[in-house]
């Protein structure tokens, strides 16, 4: 059996150790998508990987640019959860690796997830730490609190970089197709098989949104639909509130 070829070079099993498949959904992202792609190579030690963008049906260049920069570029309608899987059913790796185009992962995060898994038996999935880009010191308060609640709770968020082996990826059956929540969602049936691998390091991402809307505004809002979602309130509905 050969795994399949990685940016054109084929990996015999016996040498294959671990392969790790970054999964970067997108829509309208072309003034970021190559910097995200560019700091993902700069920044990693594997050299059994790949990076698939799941594009969401971009009007702008994103596709483009980004074709020549990663592995794949593939194709679904837009909506997280289902270009997740898009991409996930892609992908040739044994460990995923989630990734917000908003979002920069820590020098060396491939060797973080890879040694967390091998040295945590019985844990097949995990998040990173979060930090937000603004520096206002709110921003501090408010990443502690979320780092904090989600090592109390287990559920994590897409801003956390979710990574997972494909085994456990399939067991839970994926993401759902849902325009929100489907982190925590996803989060909520990982948890019910095994406690995430919390890394200490973090990623960073943006904070535009909380800028923009307001930042107590947001950490109200947020708060609202994650507990509207635990209360059975439709994705569609909480979606629009979101919005």
């Amino acid at each position: 059996m050969v795994v399949p070829p990685v940016r054109g070079v084929a990996v015999a099993e016996h040498s294959f150790k671990t392969m790790l498949s970054i999964i970067i959904p997108t829509l309208n992202e072309e003034n970021n998508i190559a910097r995200v792609i560019n700091d993902i190579k700069s920044s990693i030690q594997l050299e059994n990987y790949e990076i698939i963008i799941c594009d969401g049906g971009s009007s702008d260049k994103t596709t483009f640019i980004a074709e020549s920069l990663c592995d794949q570029v593939v194709i679904s309608p837009a909506g997280r959860g289902g270009q997740l899987n898009h991409g996930a059913k892609n992908a040739h790796g044994d460990i995923l690796l989630f990734l917000h185009a908003d979002t920069s992962l820590p020098i060396h995060f491939d060797k973080m997830i890879t040694n967390a898994i091998a040295t945590n038996p019985g844990k097949s999935w995990g998040r990173f730490d979060l930090r937000l880009s603004g520096e206002k010191v709110i921003f501090r308060i408010v990443e502690r609190l979320i780092n904090i609640r989600s090592r109390i709770t287990f559920i994590s968020t897409g801003d956390q970089c979710l990574f997972m082996t494909r085994e456990i990826f399939e067991n839970v059956n994926g993401f759902k197709h849902i325009p929100l929540m489907e982190d925590v969602d996803i989060s909520k049936r990982l948890k019910n098989v095994c406690p995430p691998i919390c890394i200490a390091c973090p990623v960073v991402s943006s904070s535009r949104r909380w800028e923009e809307k307001g930042i107590l505004r947001t950490i109200l809002l947020m708060w609202w639909l994650r507990l509207l979602f635990y209360m059975g309130i439709s994705p569609e509905t909480l979606k629009r509130l979101y919005n």
